[in-house]
């Protein structure tokens, strides 16, 4: 006979005490706590229902017993290719049998119409895909489907937020493919919690977690992001899955980045790109058009970085903008696409280490396109951007740049020099202002290597040297 014990589990932070009290002694909430008749055997792990097909939330999954590592089939996590080239480039190849991978990004950034995307690529190659829409109606899901194409027969939607009806259909169905959107408003009526709440979000999880690895289905779980841009609900997501997702980009600008924050399947870092339009995303293979397309040769402060993102290298435009500081006191710093205490340590070393940039000035800088720079290769570009700005003299406009600058002014290598020039000289850049150990072997480009910025600046856009 199954023991069971009463619990009290928070709805705030799913951590579990033994007797009730007003505030949760792990996240700090105030009345958090719900009693709850849990299995013992289930122990920290959930609910202790099963749902129909294998599924329930806290049920587990297992093998049937020890094997030599040596003797098992690695066939079983060959990717399988959904049809969608740039989905499939970030995934290693496609989507893994009973692999489970979470979707992330800001509202209306076109996570919804991705996966539908992908349903309809399944769909159409013949195989059963199903669609747990727990925020739109059918009709809502169809009119948003028809601007995609045919529909295919094997597309199916099922409407609603109960996880047991949820978990029926995928059984009941034999589906090859599930997508739920979202995973935050999807509710198990075991669980004494609200829709939303992590309780819910983790129970709701290990569900379709189980049913993925028991059925041997992939399972796409749509999610929200915070407003600092996190997962919702989701360090707890993030452990569970197989694969993490997150489609990011400006809602005011067409393009769209696709990227693989965690990846058990294949490597991460790989980046996707897509076009938003009418009907709907569009895989992207040279995004020469889309970054540079409306560049302005001859403006200063407008500098050309060949930045790489995974295995790809874009050439996109940083642009800096100078002009009298309205408090002197405080000079305004505004960063758009790079880190804003990237740029202040920059406009440090430019005004310590070379003769370019005094102080006293408001500071905009910028990505063009809508993307976001993180890596340290974007320093020299940055720095030329804002020398030009202030002097008035703009960079050649067949020039990039790029190399990391270091506190002292040195300019130092940086991984993917190669495919970065060969990506610039491919469109046409026919100089690169790089670090002075970057190899030879560009014959259709002139590199003008560089050990201090404040060489750069002189050679680039005839500054003064500083005196020592």
């Amino acid at each position: 006979m199954a023991r069971s014990r009463v619990v009290h589990r928070c709805s705030s932070c799913a951590a579990v005490s033994v007797r009730w009290a007003g505030r949760c002694p792990a996240c700090g909430d105030w009345n958090t706590l719900v009693a709850r008749t849990e299995s013992a055997d289930a122990g920290e792990a959930g609910t202790g229902r099963r749902g129909a097909g294998g599924g329930g939330a806290g049920g587990g999954w297992r093998a049937a017993g020890p094997l030599p590592l040596a003797e098992v089939d690695a066939a079983g996590s060959q990717p399988r290719p959904t049809g969608l080239v740039e989905f499939d480039r970030v995934l290693a190849g496609g989507l893994v049998a009973g692999s489970v991978v979470l979707l992330g990004g800001e509202p209306g950034v076109g996570k919804s119409t991705l996966s539908l995307q992908v349903l309809r690529s399944v769909a159409a190659h013949g195989r059963r895909a199903l669609l747990v829409s727990a925020e739109e109606s059918p009709h809502q899901v169809r009119l948003r489907a028809q601007r995609l194409g045919p529909l295919p027969a094997s597309l199916l939607v099922l409407a609603g937020t109960d996880l047991d009806a949820a978990l029926e259909a995928v059984a009941a169905t034999d589906a090859q493919l599930v997508v739920v959107d979202s995973v935050q408003t999807i509710a198990d009526r075991s669980v004494g919690a609200p829709a939303g709440s992590l309780t819910q979000v983790r129970a709701c999880a290990e569900a379709f977690v189980e049913v993925a690895k028991r059925r041997r289905v992939p399972v796409v779980l749509v999610g929200h992001v915070t407003k600092d841009g996190a997962l919702a609900g989701p360090r707890t997501l993030e452990h569970l899955v197989d694969t993490v997702l997150t489609v990011e980009g400006d809602r005011h600008y067409a393009l769209r980045l696709l990227r693989a924050v965690k990846h058990r399947f294949g490597p991460t870092g790989e980046l996707g790109l897509f076009e938003m339009g009418e009907a709907g995303l569009t895989a992207v293979a040279d995004p020469y058009r889309l970054l540079l397309g409306d560049r302005r040769p001859g403006a200063a402060g407008s500098v050309v970085l060949p930045a790489v993102e995974g295995q790809r290298a874009l050439l996109v435009e940083l642009q800096a903008l100078v002009a009298p500081a309205v408090f002197p006191a405080q000079p305004r710093r505004s960063a758009q696409g790079v880190e804003g205490g990237r740029l202040a340590q920059l406009l440090a070393v430019l005004q310590r280490r070379t003769s370019a940039v005094p102080g006293g000035l408001d500071v905009f800088a910028s990505v063009v396109g809508g993307l976001r720079v993180a890596e340290p290769a974007a320093d020299l570009a940055l720095a030329l951007a804002l020398a030009s700005a202030v002097t008035g003299v703009p960079v050649p406009p067949d020039v990039v740049a790029f190399g990391e600058v270091g506190l002292g002014g040195e300019v130092r290598q940086v991984p993917h020099a190669p495919r970065r020039l060969a990506e610039a000289a491919r469109v046409g850049f026919r100089r690169a202002v790089v670090p002075g150990a970057v190899p030879e072997g560009f014959p259709d480009l002139h590199l003008v290597r560089v050990r201090t910025v404040d060489e750069a600046l002189h050679l680039t856009l005839d500054v003064p040297r500083r005196a020592a």
